[in-house]
């Protein structure tokens, strides 16, 4: 495994920001709390993907999150480092019941929605007109609005994020936020507020623009 014995604070190691919506998450938890790490992007889909991935995780996926000599993998798992070694920062909800329901949440989005993956793919320089979705992926689309409805509702009063205040919730649910815009979902006018609340932020509007100039992947 190499390290980054020089880095300030972690190193991140994600896929292309047009194509891996997984290595989003982990990036937008680093920026959004303002936690110093080094970027190193492996292009996907290459023949040598898998053996630079290996150089830094045995899973050989990405997100890998570097700290030291450790390197943690999965999104959930690097939440919950990030969680644990930063307990001054918010990243779950301060209260017992509400960080109980957004690790349900996250665990839920971590877990599912395979057919809205699959028909709803997250490559963002792809031009993505799309037709009535099928059954299955409408099912998917109405749980994930049921989840926001939800959070905004029971939770999200004194803010804008499905609990108020910006959390790991968020940062599982923002790719999908940016497919159903990317993809043109219509949403009822609660899920449009929370969609249009996750492309406000500054780190989602960075990670957007450094998506649509990176070089097109080619297997």
């Amino acid at each position: 495994m190499e390290r980054m014995d020089a880095m300030p604070g972690y190193g991140l190691i994600i896929g292309d920001k047009q194509l891996s919506s997984w290595s989003l998450r982990a990036w937008l938890l680093l920026r959004h709390f303002d936690l110093a790490f080094q970027e190193q992007v492996v292009r996907l889909d290459q023949p040598d993907t898998r053996q630079n991935i290996l150089k830094f995780s045995p899973a050989a996926r990405v997100p890998v999150l570097l700290a030291g000599d450790q390197a943690i993998w999965e999104s959930l798992a690097i939440i919950e480092f990030i969680a644990e070694q930063h307990p001054d920062l918010a990243v779950w909800p301060r209260d017992p019941i509400q960080r109980a329901q957004a690790r349900v949440m996250a665990a839920e989005m971590h877990s599912g929605f395979t057919a809205l993956r699959e028909e709803l793919p997250f490559e963002l320089q792809m031009h993505a007109p799309h037709g009535k979705p099928r059954r299955v992926v409408e099912d998917d689309i109405d749980r994930i609005c049921d989840i926001w409805r939800q959070g905004r509702r029971q939770f999200g009063a004194r803010g804008k994020f499905l609990f108020g205040d910006f959390s790991a919730a968020d940062v599982m649910y923002a790719p999908v936020a940016v497919r159903f815009k990317h993809y043109g979902i219509a949403l009822d006018d609660v899920c449009q507020g929370y969609v249009e609340a996750v492309f406000a932020l500054p780190p989602l509007q960075e990670w957007l623009a450094a998506a649509a100039l990176e070089t097109p992947t080619s297997g």
